[in-house]
């Protein structure tokens, strides 16, 4: 597995694994964002078939991302618990400065895990967390 730029023909396979978490997200947001290189995909590396040409890799999570600010985060439900939330996040950290999320009570837990400074917000049940790098 693999994290990196989502292209934009990866853009309905993008769209199925956030819908597949039921996170709702701009469509026409997203077809534009893999231009601007704010979406990140996990990825199975693809596999040789032999005549040195490979397959089309798998998309096994998406991370999508609005300036400083994760938009939406999913992992396709048979590939939960590996690491690959993890991995996209820490790709998305090491391209900004900061990081800030706003998310549901069920994934406070994944956030500060990665280290988000997590508080409640105005609304029941849902949580806002900011992540900077450590500053000496």
């Amino acid at each position: 597995m693999r994290v990196r730029e989502a292209e934009p023909g990866e853009v309905a396979a993008v769209r199925n694994v956030l819908d597949g978490a039921a996170l709702a997200v701009d469509h026409d947001r997203l077809r534009e964002q893999p231009e601007a290189g704010a979406v990140l995909v996990a990825v199975r590396a693809a596999e040789s078939r032999g005549d040195d040409e490979a397959t089309d890799a798998t998309v096994l999570g998406a991370l999508v991302l609005a300036g400083d600010r994760i938009d939406a985060v999913a992992v396709r439900r048979n590939r939960r618990g590996q690491g690959i939330g993890t991995e996209l996040a820490e790709t998305a950290a090491a391209r900004r400065e900061r990081l800030v999320a706003e998310f549901d009570a069920g994934v406070r837990p994944f956030y500060e895990r990665l280290g988000f400074d997590v508080e409640p917000t105005a609304e029941t049940n849902r949580f806002r967390g900011v992540w900077t790098p450590d500053r000496p």
